[in-house]
């Protein structure tokens, strides 16, 4: 029996050149690619704000899940890919503030940079529609 594969779009063109989706749920799983805080022509936003890049990144996980037909309350897993350590402490309540009472499994590390050196952060995200 085939499971439908359905793909969720940003609208991006850079989902095309590299070759990804926003999300992809195969079956009842959902998965959330890195995420970051951007807009659709890869504009960094909150330039240098840690608390707000985090903000807008969940608001934009929290729209392609929707569109997947999940929601945050879904989510098992979070990966979070920061650029600076001392930014830590302020990634964790954000992340406590959006996942209070689901609480996730979640990773946190602290990394060299990512593909932009004003991206502070970047998200992914794992879940399980029952």
């Amino acid at each position: 029996m085939m499971v439908e594969r359905r793909l969720v779009s940003s609208g991006t063109p850079f989902e095309r050149v590299a070759g990804y989706s926003r999300a992809i749920r195969v079956g009842n799983v959902v998965h959330v690619a890195g995420t970051t805080a951007t807009d659709s022509d890869g504009n960094v936003l909150a330039k240098g704000n840690i608390i707000e890049q985090c903000r807008i990144i969940f608001g934009r996980i929290e729209r392609a899940l929707d569109e997947a037909g999940a929601s945050l309350t879904d989510i098992v897993r979070t990966r979070m890919y920061a650029t600076r350590a001392k930014d830590c402490d302020a990634i964790m309540a954000v992340h406590g503030e959006v996942f209070e009472e689901i609480r996730p499994a979640a990773t946190l590390v602290v990394v060299h940079e990512l593909v932009n050196p004003e991206m502070l952060i970047e998200i992914e995200v794992e879940a399980i529609v029952e």
